[in-house]
């Protein structure tokens, strides 16, 4: 069992319980939560409660994460491009259409069955089928990504996350002309009550800010880059919709009509941050992929 805690903040204040525990975690579902409540995982100021126990601010919930231990992880040779390694981190180059770690539809081919090929060292703080892993990017979003090799590195790499000192740099295409050549987004981002498979900027949702510049115009299309404040579930990608201008190839918050594109088009391009023992500030960058470049070049052409 994994234990968390968090205290209640005042805009969460009157919210269910099983509410705030579907925000507080992005992955599991609604119903996944309920059920973690009834069978007495959930506490609040050390006291079991039902489903629909309402919250009050400054209350402390404890909650209990069963580990999914049946889960057989197998090193697989996989395509891993690995761009810097040393006893403490890795950062890898995750190509599109990899799945970052294994869950139940997904236990073989991940980034965690090549790192466990690659080497057989990683922080164990995420639990069994996260070995190594602190931060995550999407199936179908390509790019650079750290990953701890031990346990005091893997706690050293989310205190940088929680503290906002890692840097974290996106390319991506978005539909529409963007007139504007900065902007930012800050909205709060939740699971959407109307399809619990996607995320939506929602009231009492976490808080997520993202910085964007315009890197090209083409018309209908424009390329920018994206410099992440917070990283939550599918930031990026919800805060381009919120403000009317989606990632181009994306299935769950595009158009249906886009770009010939495998997924959305969006790339980590840089990640940046202090080495946990040496201190010093390590930052990598990555050009984005054949296809990512390939749309760039067809956009070029026809405007």
């Amino acid at each position: 069992m994994t234990i968390h805690h968090h205290i209640v903040q005042l805009d969460e204040k009157g919210l269910r319980i099983d509410k705030v525990l579907a925000n507080l975690n992005e992955e599991a579902s609604r119903s996944q939560v309920q059920m973690w409540i009834k069978e007495g995982l959930v506490k609040v100021n050390d006291e079991i409660v039902k489903n629909k126990h309402k919250c009050q601010e400054n209350e402390i919930i404890t909650w209990e994460i069963p580990e999914p231990e049946e889960l057989d992880l197998v090193p697989e040779d996989l395509p891993i491009e690995i761009i810097y390694e040393d006893s403490d981190v890795l950062v890898v180059n995750k190509p599109r259409g990899m799945v970052v770690h294994p869950s139940a539809g997904h236990g073989r081919g991940t980034l965690v069955n090549g790192l466990l090929f690659h080497c057989d060292d990683l922080s164990s703080i995420n639990g069994v089928i996260r070995p190594g892993i602190v931060h995550r990017i999407d199936k179908d979003t390509s790019g650079l990504l750290m990953v701890a090799k031990n346990d005091v590195a893997h706690v050293s790499l989310v205190e940088q996350l929680k503290a906002k000192t890692v840097k974290r740099s996106y390319q991506a295409i978005v539909h529409g002309d963007i007139s504007h050549e900065y902007g930012t987004v800050d909205a709060p981002i939740g699971r959407d009550p109307n399809d619990r498979q996607k995320m939506a900027v929602v009231d009492g949702g976490r808080q997520a800010v993202t910085h964007f510049e315009v890197i090209k115009r083409f018309g209908d299309y424009t390329h920018i880059k994206c410099v992440l404040e917070t990283g939550r579930t599918h930031q990026i990608r919800v805060h381009m919709q919120y403000i009317g201008y989606p990632l181009a190839g994306d299935p769950k918050y595009g158009p249906r009509k886009s770009l010939d594109i495998d997924g959305q088009a969006l790339h980590a391009a840089v990640i940046g941050f202090e080495h946990p023992k040496t201190k010093e500030w390590l930052e990598f960058e990555k050009q984005a992929p054949e296809d990512f470049k390939t749309l760039l070049s067809q956009l070029e052409k026809k405007s």
